[in-house]
This record gives C-alpha cells, sequence and structure tokens, in this order.
C-alpha cells in the first residue's frame, strides 16, 4: 500500500500497487454510491471532482467509465505532481483535464455543466474550509446537469456532520441524504437536483450488484448499513 499524507498524520489517499485502480479507503467505495443513483448505461458523462488527492476517484472513473470526461480541479500544484509520479494518475488530456485552482472560484466563475460532482477537498489539518459553505453547495448545484448528483466527503475530528448536512439541504431544498458515519470518521452525503430519486432498497441491492459485476466495486455493505440506519422510511431511498 502506498499513502499520500499533507505533512500530517491524516491520510489523503491511498493506492494498493498491485491494483492501482481499485478505491482502497472505505469513503471513496461510498462516494460512488452515487453511481447506483441513475438507470443510465452512459451516465456520468461529464463529471467534475474537487480534489484530486491520489487520484482514486479518477483512476476508477477513468478505468471503467470510457465514455466520461472528467475535470480535476486541484488547488495545490504538488498534488498533482505526486499523483503522477506516485499514484498512477492516466496522462489522457482528451479525457482527463486537470484544472491547478480553487475548486470555490472554478464553481463559482465557471459556466460548464456537469452529471456528477464529487466534492473531496481537504488540507493536511483535515480541514474542507470554503468547500464546506453554502455558497459553494449552491454554486455546485449550479453546475449540475438536469438529474445531477453531488457527492461529498465530510470529515471532522468530532465526526459532527450536522452543520454541513443543513448547509447542503438549504442548497438543495432539502433533497440530502447522508450516509452513517464509517470507522475512518467520514461521512458521505449524497445531494440530488432535477429529477427525483426513488428507489427501493431491492433495486439498489440490484444495482449494486451490476456494478460489482462490472467494476469489482462493492456497496453492499454501504447500503446495508444506510438501511440499517433508518435514514430512509418505507424501506425507499428518495432524494
Amino acid at each position: 500500500m502506498r499513502y499520500l499524507h499533507f505533512g500530517s498524520e491524516w491520510v489523503q489517499g491511498a493506492m494498493r500497487i498491485a491494483r492501482p485502480w481499485n478505491l482502497e479507503l472505505e469513503y471513496t467505495r461510498e462516494m460512488m454510491a452515487s453511481l447506483l443513483l441513475r438507470q443510465d448505461a452512459n451516465w456520468p458523462r461529464k463529471v467534475l471532482l474537487i480534489g484530486l488527492g491520489a487520484a482514486s476517484l479518477t483512476k476508477f472513473l477513468y478505468r471503467h467509465y470510457p465514455l466520461a470526461h472528467l475535470t480535476v480541479v486541484e488547488i495545490e500544484p504538488a498534488v498533482v505532481a505526486a499523483a503522477r509520479q506516485f499514484f498512477k494518475l492516466p496522462e489522457d488530456p482528451k479525457r482527463v483535464n486537470i484544472v491547478i485552482g480553487d475548486g470555490v472560484e472554478y464553481v463559482l466563475n465557471s459556466t460548464r455543466k456537469f452529471d456528477l460532482v464529487l466534492v473531496d477537498g481537504y488540507d493536511e489539518n483535515a480541514s474542507s474550509g470554503a468547500l464546506d459553505t453554502l455558497p459553494f453547495y449552491q454554486g455546485c448545484r449550479g453546475r449540475l446537469n438536469g438529474g445531477g448528483i453531488m457527492s461529498v466527503n465530510l470529515l471532522t475530528s468530532s465526526r459532527r456532520f450536522e452543520g454541513s448536512i443543513t448547509r447542503i439541504a438549504k442548497a438543495f431544498d432539502d433533497r440530502v441524504l447522508a450516509f452513517p458515519s464509517c470507522e475512518s470518521g467520514n461521512a458521505i452525503a449524497l445531494a440530488a437536483d432535477g429529477e427525483a430519486v426513488t428507489i427501493p432498497f431491492h433495486d439498489l441491492r440490484e444495482n449494486a450488484l451490476e456494478l460489482h459485476k462490472e467494476t469489482g466495486l462493492n456497496l453492499m455493505p454501504a447500503i446495508a448499513r444506510l438501511e440499517q440506519s433508518q435514514s430512509c422510511p418505507g424501506g425507499i431511498l428518495k432524494l
């Protein structure tokens, strides 16, 4: 295993050297639960990733979704250099557009639209700063196509995410769902725009089995934890 740190104990990314395309950290796998929510084999085609880290999400999508174009916004050039040198970031400018810049400024100033927005940006102190504010989440909603999904990694030392969920809910008119915090302390929040998401857990498991077959990614444990949390009344995920 190879780990990325920003000069502190916080793990910013991980890669199994023998299987560089795998999602090794639990929270990165749960961020991909967004892939279960849209019944379209060609979805997503345009993805925005805020924060590169060890390029785990970028590599997974690049390998398993060959029609997807990925835009990655990373504020620190050294992170991009490390991802290229040590974490096998794909060198394919036709499909992977690396933008060195501030994720908040990009979201607020861009006019591009995306099917999926993945937010995973933290500094050496595990602080997300302006990436966890109402204007930023409102900007993310503005960047989504109709039917778009936002997936956010939430991490605090206190493991309390209520403020973040409240801000996301306000930006997305209460269309937000939070997974129970995983062992690392990360919690994943999903928010949706456009067409409503209504999926019984039976169908969600079927989607997860198909995703596992196609990519090797097993989201059944995440679905089980979500079901046990009783946050989806009637056994139906609504977003």
